[in-house]
Formats: structure tokens, C-alpha cells, sequence
């Protein structure tokens, strides 16, 4: 509770450039995408392309405001600034360190993640009772990829070996997870391995509150959801407590 009370006061120096970033892209690359592909191709899986792309990005406001904090955040400050040193000097372990880091950027993500949904209904996406859900189902897939980013962040040496994972995890996962276009026209192969990517499931349960859910299936990606959150967890524990160690 300290090292999140700590996140919240510190974060209120930084809220205003946070936010900017963590909202504005995702919501350029939904109006790019929803009104250039948008004037071309008018439905998607059955649903106006501009209320496809609107839901889908809520998936990319989540990850871009979970994962790259969780990583660059983390590499500074136990790097650079030796905050978590100085953390681990009074009775906190690791594990209350990870857990409370990756809490605050999980409860930032989800509520970021709305911004998208939110700019599409004052582009004709009709609002749903649903969309209240939509929050709690970004913190819990923001809280898997925090602790993604925070895990990749003990692993490296330096903080230009982030491009690596940016550019041959995080980029492939963002655009094969249903977000711009269905899965459904890609290879066989393309559609097994988006099965195992988070964001897909995210898109998924994003769009089944938006729409309406499906009981089985949408507790299946909930399921994918805090399996990712609970295995990304143990992980970024293990390997930032090794690293603190060394």
C-alpha cells in the first residue's frame, strides 16, 4: 500500500504529459484508420468499420500505457535512479514492490483505455450499458502487460535493447489481434498464434461488452486475460528480484 500510494502522489507531477501520449495516439490511429480504410470499407464483421476500429483500439491504448511504462519505468528506476533501492531499504520485498507498480499502471491503462471508445461515440458508436465493464477488463489485461514490461525491464542491459522487443513482440501481437481487420483472412497458421496473443482476447471481451456478450466464449478470453495477468506476475517477481539481487 505505501510503494501505491507513493506511484499515485508521485504521478501527479507527470499526469498531464502521461496522459497525452497514453490517449492521442490510439486515438489517431482510430481516426486514421476509421474514416481513411473507413471511406473504402463501410462494414467489418458485421459492425460499421468506424465501431470496429473504435472498440478494437481500446486493446492499443491498454498496451501502449501498460507495457512501455512497465518498461521503461522500471529500467530507469532501478538503473538510473535507484528508487528501488532505496524502497527495498525499508520493509517492502519485491513482491509488494512489483505488485503495487504493476496495480497503478493497470488501473491507468484501464482507464485509458476508454479514450477511444469514448472519441467513437461522438462518431456514431451507440453507447451500451456494457461499456461500464469496459475499464475492469482493461486494468486486468493492463496489469498482465505492466508486469510484461516490467519482467523484459529486468531481463536487459540496456534500454536500447527495448527496440528489439518493440519491434519483434509488441508490433506483431498489436496488429494481429483483431483491432483493424478480422483474423479471420489471415493464414491458418496466423489464426492458431493469435489465439495466444492477449490483445486478441482483449479486443474480443472489449467488443462483447460494447455489443453484447457471448457466455462461452467471452469467459474464455477473461480466462486468457488473468492467466497472462497471474503468469505475468510470478515472472516479473522472479526476475526483478534476481536482478535487484545482482
Amino acid at each position: 500500500m505505501g510503494v501505491l500510494v507513493r506511484e499515485i502522489i508521485n504521478f501527479s507531477s507527470f499526469w498531464r504529459s502521461s496522459t497525452f501520449s497514453a490517449t492521442v495516439e490510439p486515438t489517431v490511429y482510430l481516426l486514421a484508420f476509421g474514416f481513411g480504410f473507413g471511406s473504402l470499407v463501410s462494414t467489418v464483421g458485421g459492425y460499421d468499420y468506424v465501431d470496429y476500429v473504435g472498440t478494437g483500439t481500446v486493446a492499443t491504448a491498454v498496451l501502449f500505457s501498460s507495457a512501455f511504462p512497465g518498461m521503461f519505468g522500471t529500467f530507469i528506476k532501478y538503473k538510473f535512479q535507484r528508487t528501488y533501492d532505496a524502497i527495498l531499504a525499508a520493509p517492502v520485498d519485491t513482491e509488494e514492490l512489483v505488485t503495487a507498480e504493476s496495480l497503478w499502471i493497470g488501473i491507468r491503462s484501464g482507464t485509458y483505455g476508454c479514450a477511444p471508445m469514448i472519441v467513437a461515440i461522438f462518431f456514431g458508436l451507440n453507447p451500451s450499458w456494457g461499456m461500464l465493464l469496459v475499464p475492469f477488463i482493461g486494468f486486468i489485461a493492463g496489469f498482465g502487460w505492466a508486469n510484461f514490461g516490467i519482467a523484459i525491464a529486468a531481463r536487459m542491459n540496456s534500454i536500447d535493447n527495448f527496440s528489439y522487443v518493440i519491434s519483434a513482440v509488441l508490433t506483431p501481437l498489436f496488429l494481429v489481434a483483431g483491432t483493424f481487420f478480422p483474423i479471420d483472412g489471415l493464414p491458418e497458421w496466423a489464426q492458431v498464434l493469435a489465439q495466444l496473443n492477449p490483445l486478441y482476447h482483449l479486443v474480443q471481451l472489449v467488443r462483447s461488452a460494447v455489443f453484447g456478450f457471448h457466455a462461452g466464449s467471452d469467459l474464455i478470453h477473461l480466462g486468457v486475460l488473468v492467466a497472462w495477468a497471474m503468469i505475468t506476475w510470478r515472472v516479473a517477481v522472479r526476475w526483478l528480484a534476481k536482478r535487484l539481487i545482482d
